[in-house]
C-alpha cells in the first residue's frame, strides 16, 4: 500500500518521519524515554500518541512500540490495550491518531510487522486512525452550505482541497481487509473523523482576527470591554482544576453529556505536565470574580489542540468562551504552532440539526473543516472480533 502526507502550505514541513527505509522493518517495545525522545524529534504528533497519554488512560494497558530499520528507530506508536469481557487474555490494540510512521512509504512494510507483534501478544484486532487528510472545506463554503436549505451535509459542499492520497489510503485499507469504524455523523467510539482547524503558519494576530467573522471579532472586543480577565497559560494547580471541573459538570448538565470525573483531569494535568511543562495549559475567564468560562489546551510541537471547554449559563453575554479561545490562539501562535485544532465537528449542516450550532461557533474562527481517513479495524482473530463487536453493539458502544 502507498500513503502520502496530506497537502499543506509550503511554509510547513512534514509532521511525520520520512525518508527511505529498508524492506525489513521490525517492531519491538521501546521505553517511555525512547518514545518521548522520538516524539520530540518530530515537528509534531498527536498528543494521543505521546507516552504520557497511556498513563492518563488508566483503564487501558498501554505499551510503546518502535519500528526499527536495522539499528535505527524510524517510527513509534502508543498502543492502548482493551481486554475482551470474559476473555481477558485477548485485547483490542488501539493506536489513536497514529502510529507515527512514514505514511508516504510502503505501508505494508510498516503495518505487517505491527500486526504480527500485536497478534503474538494476544491482540484479537488492531484499531488505528491514520493521520491522513482526505478533504478540506473553507469557512465561506460551510457558511454557504448552512444557508442553503438543500444542503444537509458537509460532504454535499464542494471541498476547496481534495487530497487523492486520502482516497487511495481508504481504498487500500479496505482492500487489505481493514474495516471502517467512523459513523455517518463523524463521531464514534474513538476520535472524530471531521475536525475544525485554524492554520497559523506565516500569520499574525491581525491576520487571524481579519479571518474571523464579524461576530467573533465583536465578541472578543465585548469580553475585553466588559472586563473579562483570562488567567492561565500554566499547568493547572489543584484548586484551578477543581474550579474548571465544577464548571465543566455544570456545562455537562446543561448540554446533556456525561462528564468525566475530577480524578481524570487531575491525572491528565499531573501526567502530561510532568512529561513536558509546555504540554497542557488551563485557561480561566472571570468576570467580577465569577468564573464564566474555562478551557484546556494541549500542545505537542507545532500542533495546539483545544481539548476541553466549559462555560457558565449565567453571564454568557460577557463572552468568556470567546476570550478563552482568543487567549489560546494567541499563545499557540506565539509558541510557533502551525495549527490550532478545535477538534471534532459533525458533518451535518441542516439548521434543524442540534449540532449545527457548534459547527457555526467553530466556523466563526475563519479556519477550515478537515476530513481525515478515519479509524479502521483489522481483525486478527475473527471469531473473537465478532464476539467483541456484538458485545459493543449490545451495550451501545
Amino acid at each position: 500500500m502507498s500513503y502520502s502526507e496530506p497537502a499543506r502550505p509550503a511554509a510547513q514541513t512534514s509532521r511525520y518521519p520520512s525518508g527511505a527505509v529498508g524492506g525489513n522493518l521490525t517492531v519491538r517495545p521501546i521505553s517511555a524515554a525512547e518514545h518521548l525522545a522520538f516524539v520530540r524529534a518530530q515537528r509534531s504528533v498527536s498528543f494521543l500518541q505521546t507516552p504520557a497519554w497511556g498513563r492518563v488512560k488508566t483503564e487501558w494497558r498501554s505499551e510503546s512500540l518502535g519500528w526499527y530499520d536495522g539499528p535505527h528507530l524510524v517510527g513509534a506508536g502508543l498502543v492502548l490495550h482493551r481486554p475482551v469481557p470474559r476473555l481477558e487474555r485477548f485485547t483490542l490494540a488501539y493506536l489513536p491518531e497514529g502510529p507515527v510512521i512514514d505514511w508516504t512509504g510502503d505501508i505494508d512494510a510498516w503495518l505487517d510487522p505491527l500486526a504480527a507483534h500485536l497478534k503474538a501478544g494476544g491482540a484479537f484486532a488492531i484499531r488505528l486512525g491514520p493521520p491522513v487528510r482526505t478533504d478540506a472545506w473553507s469557512a465561506d463554503a460551510i457558511k454557504n452550505g448552512i444557508a442553503d436549505p438543500g444542503t444537509r451535509r458537509l460532504t454535499d459542499v464542494p471541498a476547496h482541497r481534495t487530497d487523492p492520497v486520502g482516497a487511495r489510503v481508504t481504498g487500500r485499507l479496505r482492500d487489505a481487509g481493514w474495516l471502517p469504524q467512523s459513523p455517518e455523523d463523524g463521531f464514534g467510539v474513538g476520535h472524530p473523523q471531521f475536525k475544525y482547524e485554524v492554520p497559523l503558519a506565516g500569520r499574525t494576530e491581525d491576520d487571524l482576527l481579519r479571518g474571523m467573522n464579524q461576530l467573533w471579532r465583536r465578541n472578543i472586543r465585548k469580553a475585553a470591554k466588559e472586563g473579562v480577565a483570562v488567567t492561565g497559560g500554566q499547568v493547572g494547580g489543584r484548586e484551578d482544576v477543581k474550579a474548571f471541573h465544577d464548571l465543566y459538570v455544570h456545562t455537562a448538565e446543561r448540554d446533556r453529556f456525561t462528564p468525566r470525573p475530577l480524578r481524570y483531569f487531575e491525572t491528565m494535568f499531573a501526567v502530561l505536565g510532568a512529561e513536558d511543562p509546555d504540554r497542557i495549559r488551563l485557561y480561566l475567564a472571570r468576570h467580577r470574580g465569577d468564573l464564566v468560562a474555562a478551557t484546556v489546551m494541549i500542545r505537542v510541537g507545532t500542533h495546539a489542540v483545544y481539548a476541553y471547554g466549559a462555560s457558565s449559563t449565567a453571564k454568557r453575554e460577557v463572552r468568556g468562551s470567546n476570550a478563552c479561545q482568543w487567549a489560546m490562539i494567541r499563545d499557540a501562535l506565539a509558541a510557533g504552532c502551525d495549527v490550532y485544532d478545535l477538534r471534532g465537528i459533525t458533518p451535518t449542516l441542516g439548521t434543524d440539526d442540534p449540532h449545527v450550532g457548534l459547527v457555526q461557533f467553530k466556523v466563526g474562527t475563519g479556519g477550515q473543516a478537515v476530513r481525515y481517513v478515519g479509524e479502521w479495524d483489522l481483525p486478527l482473530r475473527p471469531l473473537v472480533y465478532r464476539t467483541f463487536d456484538l458485545y459493543m453493539r449490545r451495550r451501545g458502544r
